[in-house]
């Protein structure tokens, strides 16, 4: 009897679950533009708050810091588009002749490989690479053609951004009165604790991002590696996405040095992505991410591979806030029930003598009992 009322429980856990993923697929358009506006919003609150308390208005404030954020955004793309329409024709001419070199050597020994060999295996890497971008780029714009444009759902990302970080304060006093005193309570401590966890997230990440792009991209610049400030940038919004981020990242200055400058050059190029690396997976991140995150980095490449296969590259990067709001109230439930458990033993009297209203264990335990005595009636 306890394995069948496990059973059905767990079923019914399935059930709800499947129903939720099943709406959230059909209101993607919605659900992110959402979740990437709370993302932004978590790193534009600072600045707002510094303002608001030095007596700005809120909506103020909130446009100033957006303003703000926009304009740099503006000007990191400003600064790579030249370059990179400057430095292409160069690039490809030089990747050629190093497809030539490459075909040279595989031609002679110990490879001895033939032409057409050679030309089957460029064949089959051409494939690859080209249903990997056309994978790629379905998976950054999924859910996003269905709204129109990704122009909308940019505007739709910023005005969200606006509103969470000027009416932010607001929201948890609303959720309170909407949800009642007793679940209010448990909404309000678990919605603080999330902010505070995907907050420390996204700075612990730039942080971390920002030590590997100069790092990485000061050593691009020294050794003359051409697109040196484009591949800076990348590695630091690769570095949004644990583990694999960095990896693709590193793999592609690499290679641009290596077609670029040579084997010498990319040869350094990877000892200095190899330590900087290094510096960040056994200083930065373990020291930085296990105060904010506190989760195990198998539960990050999980969730960072689920992600990516389901939603690209946007899953991707959302992947592990995720999994850390997740964890936040995973624990916040565990918590509770030991506290429920402890409750009786906390005490040398009946625990109904110290109701303690103002505890969120103790109004758990309310509910809990009130849902057994509801089901024993029934």
């Amino acid at each position: 009897m306890w394995l069948a009322k496990w059973s059905l429980c767990l079923v019914a856990i399935a059930a709800g679950a499947w129903v939720l993923w099943t709406v959230l697929g059909q209101l993607w358009v919605v659900v992110l533009p959402v979740l990437m506006a709370i993302v932004v919003a978590t790193v534009l609150w600072p600045p707002t708050r510094a303002m608001t308390s030095r007596g700005v208005p809120p909506a103020a404030a909130a446009g100033i810091t957006l303003l703000g954020f926009v304009a740099v955004l503006s000007g990191v793309v400003a600064l790579i588009v030249p370059s990179v329409v400057d430095q292409a024709p160069e690039l490809a001419n030089k990747a050629s002749q190093g497809l030539r070199q490459v075909q040279n050597w595989l031609k002679g020994p110990p490879v001895n490989l033939r032409d057409d060999q050679i030309d089957s295996a460029v064949a089959a890497i051409t494939a690859k690479l080209q249903s990997s971008a056309q994978s790629i780029a379905t998976g950054v714009f999924s859910g996003v053609t269905t709204a129109g444009s990704m122009l909308i759902t940019t505007f739709l990302v910023l005005v969200l951004a606006f509103f969470f970080i000027k009416d932010g304060p607001r929201f948890l006093p609303w959720l309170h009165g909407v949800s009642g005193g007793r679940a209010g309570r448990h909404f309000e401590a678990v919605a603080v604790q999330v902010w505070d966890t995907l907050g420390g997230f996204i700075r612990t990440q730039a942080l971390v991002s920002f030590v590997d792009a100069f790092f990485i991209g000061l050593g691009l610049v020294v050794l003359g590696v051409p697109l040196a400030p484009v591949l800076a940038v990348l590695t630091f919004l690769g570095g949004f996405i644990p583990i694999v981020g960095a990896f693709v990242a590193g793999a592609l200055a690499v290679l641009v040095a290596l077609v670029a400058k040579g084997w010498t050059t990319a040869l350094i190029i990877l000892i200095i992505v190899l330590a900087v690396q290094q510096l960040e997976g056994n200083v930065l991140q373990p020291v930085l991410q296990s105060r904010s995150m506190n989760l195990h980095a198998a539960i990050v490449l999980l969730a960072v591979t689920g992600g990516s296969s389901l939603y690209g590259i946007v899953g991707a990067f959302l992947a592990v806030p995720v999994a850390a709001c997740a964890a936040v109230v995973i624990r916040y439930i565990g918590e509770q029930i030991d506290r429920r458990l402890d409750e009786p033993e906390s005490g040398t009297g009946d625990v109904a003598d110290d109701p303690a209203p103002d505890e969120p264990g103790r109004e758990l335990a309310d509910e809990i009992d009130d849902l057994a005595a509801g089901a024993t009636a029934g």
